[in-house]
């Protein structure tokens, strides 16, 4: 990769304003009033005031602990809460109440469930689209570790794009992800791809790839079906979290998105600030 500068202070192109507006303060009241929770929040998103001021959010289902310990997540690991049946009821009335027109959903892992959460996210979509007919739906989804069985469960509920990040190159999974297989990601990838849904991946840069890593990367998800890809500048969220080893320079990422664009994704986006969810509801015309 090409390296700006090692990690010392946040560069300049890092560095969003703080969050404000009338729709920013709605959402987030809404939000803590239903007792629900946002990745915007629990990842400490750095998009979240644009995203909340422009009425939008990426809800996590499940609680926000998390049974995983991913050494980039923010996420709590802690021993879950039991499962709140209640919660897909007052996620559809928040959203409905948000009058959004496209949604993303994700959620903590949930291993010691015994279909790792694929009911409670089918029940979920189910209630949200009962009571938001008009909704566009991505569900950025974990591997459930379950087989293809947890998988057809959400397949089934037919949302727009199921998204599942491989997060990094293949090379550092080992160090950065908690029990996941970079392998294993790929043959989800695979297997909801032939599904016919629009299936979507990306990448977090900073933690050590190389560039032939990198392609390496959007060619493998490639040739697992995925049609839109993500990459985004890692940030650390805390010290004992893996290290950024370098902050990537805007010029580079415009470079990847280029050559995704040559390689056959449907639609790329690449930039320090970008997210999963980021612009996500251009993402359902790939």
């Amino acid at each position: 990769m090409e390296i700006h500068q090692k990690r010392a202070r946040l560069p300049h192109w890092m560095r969003v304003p703080m969050p404000h507006g009338e729709n920013y303060s709605k959402v987030k009241n809404l939000v803590q009033r239903q007792k629900l929770n946002t990745i915007c929040v629990s990842g400490n998103c750095p998009n979240k005031g644009e995203c909340w001021s422009a009425g939008t959010a990426t809800f996590m289902i499940l609680g926000e602990k998390c049974t995983r310990n991913c050494k980039f997540c923010q996420v709590l690991t802690k021993k879950p809460d039991a499962v709140d049946w209640d919660e897909p009821n007052r996620l559809a009335e928040t959203i409905k109440s948000l009058n959004l027109r496209h949604v993303v959903l994700t959620s903590v892992a949930r291993d010691e469930l015994p279909d790792g959460g694929a009911g409670f996210w089918a029940t979920t979509i189910r209630t949200v689209r009962a009571k938001n007919p008009a909704i566009t739906m991505e569900v950025l989804i974990p591997d459930f570790r379950r087989g293809n069985h947890a998988l057809d469960l959400v397949i089934r509920e037919k949302p727009e794009v199921i998204s599942h990040n491989i997060e990094t190159v293949k090379r550092l999974t080992p160090d950065v992800r908690s029990m996941a297989r970079y392998e294993h990601s790929l043959e989800l990838l695979s297997y909801v791809s032939k599904s016919g849904v629009i299936t979507k991946s990306g990448l977090m840069l900073g933690l050590g790839e190389t560039w032939d890593e990198v392609v390496e990367a959007m060619d493998d998800t490639l040739r697992a079906g995925v049609k839109v890809f993500t990459i985004g500048q890692y940030l650390q969220p805390s010290k004992e979290h893996y290290p950024v080893k370098e902050y990537i320079h805007p010029d580079v990422f415009m470079r990847l998105k280029e050559i995704g664009l040559k390689k056959g994704f449907r639609h790329v986006e690449s930039g320090p600030q970008v997210r999963s969810s980021y612009h996500a509801e251009q993402h359902i015309n790939a």
